[in-house]
């Protein structure tokens, strides 16, 4: 449902239980209007499917939609820890421009001061991507890659008109390759960065969705 003066809610979509965790709602106050955290399950078959499942009632209609979580970079020279927040999305089926990128960028930097944010497209991958893969999606000038961001958006905008963006962790880098998903509950940086980024997402939807009138 609409917040009291009328905002369309905010979903915030991510693939893991770790990632749900981070996001977990417990001081939502500064949030404009109602919020949920949906976690989609790994790939971006679930992505997809959860989302629209999601954005199926009148109650969600024109809602707000943020996919977030871990992500591996493509970049030479990035970090676990850093920050990617997507210009557009990219899959086989097309790319999803992303809404109020530079505000995200600009509250990112000022909530997260010690961390490097980076822009540009970010492409969506059916598996985990290693190697000369990696490489070859930055040359296309993708700076990430993660399994669910790109199907997240695309069932967004096909459930309706809406802003979408998606705001990223990296956790794998070229020269800092994850060898298995536990490494991340193993206490690097990336869950307390996804914890700290969560005001930026109220702050996004705040400022990019109009009230319904």
């Amino acid at each position: 449902m609409a917040g009291r003066d009328g905002t369309a809610p905010l979903l915030i979509a991510c693939a893991l239980g770790i990632e749900r965790l981070a996001l977990r709602l417990g001081d939502a106050r500064d949030a404009a209007g109602p919020v949920t955290v949906l976690r989609t399950g790994m790939g971006p078959a679930a992505a997809e499917r959860s989302v629209a499942g999601a954005l199926s009632g009148p109650s969600r209609a024109g809602a707000a939609v943020l996919a977030t979580g871990f992500c591996a970079g493509l970049a030479p020279g990035m970090h676990p820890g850093d920050l990617v927040v997507a210009e557009e999305t990219r899959d086989p089926r097309g790319a999803v421009p992303c809404a109020g990128t530079d505000l995200l960028v600009e509250e990112l930097a000022r909530t997260l001061p010690a961390r490097t944010v980076h822009t540009g497209p970010l492409v969506g991958s059916g598996h985990v991507v290693r190697g000369p893969e990696r490489a070859a999606l930055a040359a296309t000038g993708a700076v990430a890659v993660d399994m669910e961001s790109a199907a997240t958006l695309l069932a967004a905008v096909r459930a309706g008109a809406r802003p979408v963006a998606a705001v990223r962790v990296v956790v794998d880098a070229p020269e800092h390759e994850l060898v298995r998903i536990g490494t991340v509950r193993g206490g690097i940086s990336a869950f307390r960065v996804l914890r700290s980024a969560l005001p930026t997402f109220f702050e996004w939807h705040r400022n990019v969705l109009l009230p319904r009138r």
